[in-house]
């Protein structure tokens, strides 16, 4: 199966080739046929009208590049009178009465949306198997293993990989867009803190949470989030910065980049496949013109239990709107306001947002504050002081997504720090609010994806995108579907 990525369709619709109705409907097929369980809910009649609507748009001379072209949406953003579960029972009937700003940005392009993708509970999650709706499977896995496809972000992973949407946005609080990008091999990018707007899209830890597009290529994510970006003065975090073309640098040379290889990425609990197709592919882009630099990131260690205090207690605060009362999950049996939320928040919430919401509340608690959350957000700093220190040397750090590719589902679910580990990488640019990719690197013996991390300064998404593009270019990883490699799709 030949994959059609968001270019390559802007310009059938720009051409005649095809309507937006029609490939809208052509989209809704698929996912009606398929069995990975990417999506929560799929808002067919609402689609089709959006399409005609951009079909009459097109007709009339309107020419905005990605008018009419379907997207899948995951299911933390808010859409108003559309369910939002964001993968929990507590909000399994939930109806937004709103619309968060970066799906209303991406309407006024234009932008189709056909559904609302899985997602691990919360987004607390690294393999798409908290959610209440049921586990996604990655369209990479075999009719004898069903892996994971990553999370939380994997319902979209899977929707783009499997071809049931051309792309779909995703948030990343810990990694949760680039390490379902490197199960299902696809372009994932974190943006920078602040770059898209964190209003309608519900809030798991706010200081680290960011939304960002997953697509087949980096022309894509830049065009997508060409779309996704922008001021937005409902969200105090917003950055107020001038509009960005994120394709503007996308044909650039290579010749002189410098290429930071953290000797700390280099570690015991990395798979050697994975190493070995990271070093081959950081060996493309010497043939591109770059330069390998050693630099250090001496505080990398520290970000994991850094993180697993700060981001629990986001979300213990967060999460405590929850309670049963105005909105959500009720239960149906209490004595007393007391009961009625114990029991609303027992029933409502799985077992991996309870863990983290009692570890947050602990380390907020009297006397274990200063212990336990202010003394990660000191770690927090100095992690971030170590990207600062080594970009004064290169323009952008790489190593790989993940320590192994996509794993066996189940295989991880009794052991929460296994699970943990899978975000080790990616984590300590969440803490630093740094932009970040995972694309495609190659694929290991038994035929599975591997994502190469790369990260620059901040703001720097279009030199990020440039540099992912022109690997994008010399090599073919993206454009390989899971049926070429004889996966399930």
């Amino acid at each position: 199966m030949s994959i059609k990525t968001l270019t390559q369709l802007a310009g059938d619709l720009k051409n005649g080739r095809v309507s937006s109705e029609e490939l809208t409907r052509d989209y809704l097929t698929k996912i009606d046929l398929s069995d990975h369980n990417a999506f929560i809910s799929v808002n067919a009649d609402s689609a089709i009208t959006q399409a005609k609507e951009a079909d009459k748009k097109r007709a009339k001379g309107a020419d905005s590049p990605l008018l009419g072209l379907p997207i899948a949406q995951k299911d933390i953003f808010c859409i108003e009178g559309t369910r939002t579960t964001c993968g929990s029972k507590i909000l399994s009937d939930f109806e937004a009465p709103y619309t968060a700003s970066v799906v209303e940005n991406m309407r006024s392009h234009g932008l189709v949306t056909l559904g609302k993708t899985n997602m691990d509970e919360f987004a607390m999650g690294s393999s798409n198997e908290t959610s209440y709706f049921g586990g996604v499977k990655n369209p990479w896995g075999s009719s004898d293993e069903n892996l994971v496809p990553g999370g939380s972000s994997g319902g979209s992973a899977a929707a783009v990989s499997a071809q049931l949407a051309p792309a779909a946005t995703g948030t990343d609080t810990g990694g949760s867009i680039r390490q379902p990008a490197a199960f299902c091999n696809l372009t994932g990018l974190k943006p920078s803190y602040g770059r898209c707007s964190r209003y309608g899209m519900i809030a798991f830890a706010s200081s680290l949470d960011q939304a960002g597009p997953m697509t087949h290529t980096a022309e894509d994510a830049a065009l997508l989030l060409n779309t996704m970006a922008g001021f937005d003065q409902k969200d105090s975090t917003s950055l107020d910065v001038p509009a960005e073309d994120f394709t503007i640098m996308l044909e650039d040379s290579l010749s002189g980049l410098k290429i930071g290889l953290p000797k700390e990425y280099v570690s015991e609990g990395l798979d050697p496949e994975v190493a070995a197709l990271v070093e081959s592919a950081i060996k493309e882009y010497e043939k591109l013109g770059a330069q390998l630099v050693d630099v250090s990131l001496p505080n990398s260690a520290l970000a994991l239990p850094s993180y697993y205090v700060i981001a629990p207690a986001e979300a213990s605060s967060n999460l405590s709107r929850f309670d049963g009362v105005r909105y959500g999950y009720r239960a149906e049996e209490y004595e007393n306001l007391e009961e009625l939320y114990l029991n609303s928040r027992t029933e409502g919430f799985g077992e991996e947002v309870k863990r983290r919401i009692m570890i947050g509340a602990y380390a907020l608690s009297s006397g274990y504050y200063d212990a336990y959350y202010s003394k990660a957000q000191k770690l927090r700093r100095l992690i971030s002081n170590d990207f600062d220190a080594a970009f004064k040397y290169c323009d952008v750090i790489m190593g790989p997504t993940t320590p192994s590719p996509a794993f066996a589902a189940g295989s991880r679910t009794d052991d929460p720090v296994s699970m943990y580990l899978n975000d080790i990488y990616t984590i300590p640019v969440n803490l630093a609010g740094l932009p970040a990719a995972s694309i495609p690197a190659g694929f290991t013996q038994s035929g599975l994806p591997v994502g190469l991390h790369m990260i620059t300064p901040y703001l720097r998404e279009a030199k990020l995108l440039n540099i992912a593009h022109q690997y994008q270019l010399v090599t073919d990883w993206h454009m390989q579907s899971p049926s070429s490699l004889g996966g399930t799709t």
